[in-house]
């Protein structure tokens, strides 16, 4: 006998008979409360499967929302892409590591990232800087990191520079890849005279100085050098404010640690030394020794040319320039390790526009100083939006034609370099033929792996 999956009732064989119309009646009776029943159950799984889908598309659109302010702001990131382990503190709050291994400073250590506490209260990311302070490595002064200011005084004396580079790197040796060496080969190919410091506890190592080796036996003026940030702020308008740092009296906020004490050491060393600082996803396209007191604009209002957003990810200042004493005394004025962009690109643009708001339109020396804010075509000739579009290669004659003009447009000399905002494009395969292949192809040194996994490591 068949039955009716929504209905618990077998079928009755039909009758003529008063009592068979009756059961039939009963049968349907009961047989339409059932499908009523399966009916709201339906509706109801319905109604529940569609709520699910929801939350699923507002958390998957809120995280892309979320990746695409992360990508706009790139240049902070500075490649953390560590495999970390988790240590438990004392404070019961979690103390993120990764290994860093060879002989720089002594003998193979284990070094903590300043990685944020996970879920924890502004008291207790306050306790874990106090607690943790003897362990977060990038902190600590010994007799190797106290070397830093003359090692960087003396590569400077040694050699002939026809400009001072600086650059950070704040991950493990290990984890530097072939783009980031390609970026240094571009520094050198259109600077062959300049001299490059990479401050980086990790790179000054046997690891390393085995990385940077190929280049260095070429003839090029590169070194890794590992931070004193104690000396490194000092007699900045940075020093009281890190020192509050170390004893537990700043808020280190939500975004990692090391991400904001990189903005703020790019700016005591250029004040420090004077010099060129560049984020380790540049492109280097033309010589930079002509360049001093400069500042980049990352996009402009179409319709006024004035810009909106200056970024820090290069900039060029003299020794000492007051701009650079501006923009520290805001870092720690302002401070707020919750905000992404808030301590870097936001910080700078701030600065500049009361400066604007005064009259000091960038370009006009005033009470001794000077600076230019060079249009996006300097540094940031395309758009983070866009990014993605240099990596490939053309399909049609058409795309071809494109990718001609853009290569002749960023090398026509207007542009220095482009920054390839590597929280964006960090995996993007570059393809052959493609704008970036083209420009890279002709601004490398050793130039292997130019096509090869973007997330590749370098060679040890």
């Amino acid at each position: 006998m068949w039955m009716n999956p929504c209905n618990k009732f077998p079928m009755i064989p039909r009758t003529r008979t008063a009592m068979s119309m009756a059961v039939r009646l009963f049968r349907r009776l009961l047989d339409f409360r059932w499908r009523l029943r399966c009916l709201k159950s339906a509706v109801v799984f319905i109604a529940l499967l569609f709520a699910i889908l929801f939350i699923i598309s507002s958390d998957s659109v809120t995280k892309k929302n979320g990746s695409f302010h992360d990508q706009a702001f790139g240049e902070e990131d500075a490649a953390l892409r560590a495999d970390y382990r988790v240590l438990r503190t004392s404070a019961s709050l979690p103390l993120e590591l990764c290994s860093e291994r060879g002989k720089g400073a002594g003998e193979e250590r284990t070094v903590p990232l300043l990685i944020r506490p996970l879920n924890a209260t502004d008291h207790e990311r306050i306790e874990w800087v106090r607690k943790n302070f003897h362990v977060l490595h990038m902190f600590n002064s010994d007799n190797f990191t106290r070397k830093f200011n003359v090692r960087v005084e003396k590569f400077f004396h040694d050699n002939s520079c026809a400009v001072r580079f600086f650059m950070t790197w704040i991950s493990p040796a290990e984890l530097i890849g072939r783009r980031e060496l390609l970026v240094v080969e571009s520094l050198f190919k259109s600077n062959p005279d300049g001299c490059l410091i990479i401050i980086s506890r990790s790179l000054d190592s046997e690891v390393g100085r085995g990385i940077l080796k190929p280049m260095v036996d070429r003839g090029f003026k590169v070194i890794p050098a590992s931070p004193d940030l104690p000396s490194v702020f000092r007699r900045t308008p940075a020093e009281a404010w890190f020192d509050k740092l170390r004893s537990g009296k700043v808020d280190p906020g939500e975004i990692p640690l090391a991400q904001n004490l990189s903005n703020l050491i790019r700016l005591a060393v250029l004040y420090k030394y004077g010099g060129i600082y560049l984020d380790t996803d540049f492109i280097v396209l033309r010589d930079f020794s002509g360049l001093r007191n400069s500042i980049g604009a990352q996009s402009v209002d179409t319709v006024s040319g004035n810009w909106t957003r200056i970024n820090n990810a290069v900039m060029a200042f003299d020794r000492r320039h007051p701009l650079m004493a501006m923009f520290m005394r805001e870092f720690v004025a302002t401070f707020d390790g919750n905000k992404w962009g808030h301590n870097g690109p936001y910080m700078v643009s701030r600065v500049v526009e009361r400066l604007r708001q005064r009259g000091i339109r960038g370009t006009t020396a005033t009470s001794g100083f000077s600076f230019t804010v060079l249009p996006p075509m300097a540094f940031y000739p395309v758009s983070w939006t866009r990014i993605g579009g240099l990596f490939e290669r053309p399909i049609s004659r058409r795309q071809e034609k494109w990718v001609e003009a853009k290569v002749a447009q960023l090398g026509g000399g207007e542009t220095y370099g482009v920054h390839l905002w590597n929280k964006q494009s960090r995996g993007l395969r570059m393809e052959e033929g493609s704008v970036m292949g083209r420009l890279i192809s002709s601004h490398c040194v050793i130039c292997e792996g130019i096509y090869g996994n973007p997330s590749e490591a370098s060679p040890l």
